[in-house]
């Protein structure tokens, strides 16, 4: 039973789809259902039921499905504890002007927990580069939300969160329960930089160009509301400062929180801080 065949087969289990996982893993889907087959065949017994609209764990999955992760988890710490004492270990983390953000607390426990020897470098990036630094090779995983330029990065989205207009408390339109983007069409609205990522600035703009003042930090978007008026989009579920609040957008694309990392690094350290971001941001609430 090889270590990658379980890596499969847990990203399937928590998929519940081949094609959803395949992608996920950055491979084709044909191999992937080969290996699961034959991981099912060493087990002598079906991991997963299968439909049309995806496959569903056997109780013989299940069991499977708690004891890989904790091998899994097991190989990826022996792997950093003998690369660690090969040499002194670092990691340097880029986070997107989201630390205060539950998962990224629960995160930093888990992997200090997983490799206590490895000292985290923390470059806290503006909001003009979303990768955190990737691309520029400044960092070697990023905690960041999509969408934004994937080339030559892998990404792996650990939460999608609903988005809401963040307005000044006085705002005629701060008493909404719910807003849509054509409520906000004849505002002015905090806007980024023309050299920020394309994509990234078409989504935070609802898809459209807009108005206002330029900000290029999370703190110069909220004074830019509470200073000008100005709106402008965020997840839901983070604190706000005192005569800010947030009424939910109903027509915008949930906005996903991702760890981003160079496709291709096979650094063990790198594929254990992901593991340990997806299970920390799973833990919503805990």
């Amino acid at each position: 039973m090889e270590l990658q065949a379980l890596r499969y087969f847990v990203t399937v289990a928590e998929e519940l789809h081949f094609g959803r996982a395949a992608t996920r893993l950055h491979m084709s889907q044909p191999p992937l259902s080969r290996a699961v087959k034959r991981l099912e065949a060493d087990v002598g017994a079906a991991l997963f039921t299968r439909s049309p609209s995806g496959v569903a764990l056997t109780p013989v999955g299940a069991v499977l499905l708690d004891e890989a992760r904790a091998l899994l988890d097991h190989a990826d710490r022996l792997r950093a504890r003998v690369s660690a004492a090969a040499g002194d270990r670092a990691l340097t983390v880029g986070i997107l002007g989201d630390a205060a953000d539950p998962g990224t607390a629960r995160l930093a426990v888990d992997f200090r927990r997983r490799h206590p020897g490895v000292d985290v470098r923390v470059r806290d990036t503006d909001l003009t580069d979303p990768t955190c630094g990737l691309h520029a090779g400044l960092v070697d995983v990023a905690l960041t939300r999509a969408p934004f330029d994937e080339t030559a990065l892998a990404v792996r989205t650990l939460r999608t969160d609903p988005v809401g207009a963040v307005l000044r408390a006085d705002d005629p339109l701060a008493s909404r329960d719910r807003l849509t983007l054509a409520d906000l069409a004849d505002r002015r609205w905090f806007r980024f930089p023309q050299r920020t990522d394309p994509l990234w600035r078409s989504y935070w703009s609802g898809g459209r160009e807009r108005e206002g003042p330029v900000v290029r930090a999370v703190q110069e978007c909220l004074q830019a509301v509470l200073w000008n008026g100005t709106v402008g989009l965020a997840p839901l579920g983070h604190d706000l400062p005192k005569g800010l609040t947030v009424v939910p957008v109903t027509d915008m694309e949930p906005s996903r929180a991702v760890a981003a990392w160079n496709e291709g690094d096979t650094d063990p350290l790198v594929r254990s801080f992901v593991e340990a971001a997806v299970s920390a941001y799973r833990r919503r609430g805990s």
